[in-house]
């Protein structure tokens, strides 16, 4: 038997390295990597017999599903986004999903969309809460606060002047007059001495321009530096929840408020520390304690709510591997 690991397909503009660190998290039960196998792509695989680790969101192609009989899968940390659910709950969507039953789903959303297509599933949390295995010693950790990518879905510049039909959609929707709104929500959230000292991280880099070692090595460089980071400040459940598994301090900026996003982030959010940013007024809320703006002073203490999850999902894997 050959064992596979997940890569993904670039839009035109970047590549979410989010979902590399999700690969490597299925990467740690592996006895080796055989096949890399495109996610949005599954149905046209045409190699040998693979088992696949399927975590993460599914799917952008959903012409390209189901996958073939070749594939062994482990459905864990599985998450059906409501944008494709539709077309991925078919009635030949739902066949293949009960063969495989019970589904282990990241979020409460999957679970209870697959339970009213008569599919068993159940909640897992994310597989990246196992990534305690870059976790480093106490001795190790540094002083340095990551910021990554705060707010990141507000509307920006570069989003808004993609292209003339997103600049055109973009004036309709008012958002090319808001492009200014991040800035001021994050000055108000914040302190500018620390927003200055911190290091600041993209985890969109630019399409087109790295191989998939490349963005394999990316993803490990960020694991290990989130592992000796003071502090890490994020918008991104893909740093937050590795951060949780790191035992790195995390602040989750929630300042989402789409649909798209909210129900995968359903059963997570409660596990982090958290910010609840208004995305009108930029006011805030914390569920932990926070006097005034975020500073280099800012201490906080991990809920380490967690561990139960990581350890069903480790034995599940490990199971599925052996």
């Amino acid at each position: 038997m050959k064992y596979g690991l997940l890569t993904y397909a670039e839009n035109r503009r970047f590549f979410n390295v989010g979902d590399y660190i999700q690969s490597l998290a299925a990467k740690q039960f592996l006895p080796r990597v055989d096949e890399l196998l495109n996610r949005e792509a599954l149905a046209s695989y045409s190699g040998d017999p693979v088992k696949l680790i399927m975590n993460g969101w599914f799917t952008h192609n959903v012409r390209n599903w189901v996958p073939v009989p070749e594939i062994d899968p482990l459905f864990i940390s599985f998450h059906v986004n409501n944008t494709a659910a539709p077309a991925m709950l078919d009635s030949a969507g739902v066949a293949y999903l009960k063969s495989y039953e019970p589904i282990g789903c990241r979020d409460h959303f999957t679970v209870e969309s697959l339970r009213a297509k008569g599919i068993e599933a159940y909640f897992t949390g994310c597989l990246t809460l196992t990534l305690d295995s870059y976790r480093v010693k106490d001795s190790e950790r540094g002083d340095a606060v990551y910021i990554v990518d705060p707010l990141y879905g507000y509307p920006t510049r570069a989003k808004v002047t993609y292209n003339y039909r997103r600049f055109l959609r973009s004036i309709q929707s008012g958002d090319v007059f808001k492009i200014l709104r991040r800035g001021r929500h994050l000055d108000k959230l914040i302190d500018k001495d620390l927003l200055a000292s911190a290091v600041h991280v993209n985890q969109e880099p630019p399409a087109n321009t790295y191989s998939d070692a490349e963005k394999f090595a990316m993803a490990e460089d960020l694991l290990h530096k989130y592992a000796r980071a003071r502090l890490v400040i994020t918008s991104r459940i893909h740093c937050a929840l590795p951060c949780l598994a790191l035992e790195t301090p995390v602040i989750f900026v929630n300042g989402f408020t789409t649909f798209i996003d909210s129900c995968r982030f359903d059963g997570i959010l409660d596990l982090f520390n958290r910010v609840d940013v208004d995305s009108r007024s930029g006011d805030f809320k914390a569920n932990f304690p926070l006097c005034g703006k975020i500073n280099a002073d800012t201490i906080v203490v991990n809920k380490g709510l967690h561990h139960d999850i990581s350890d069903a999902m480790k034995t599940a894997c490990r199971g599925f591997i052996s």
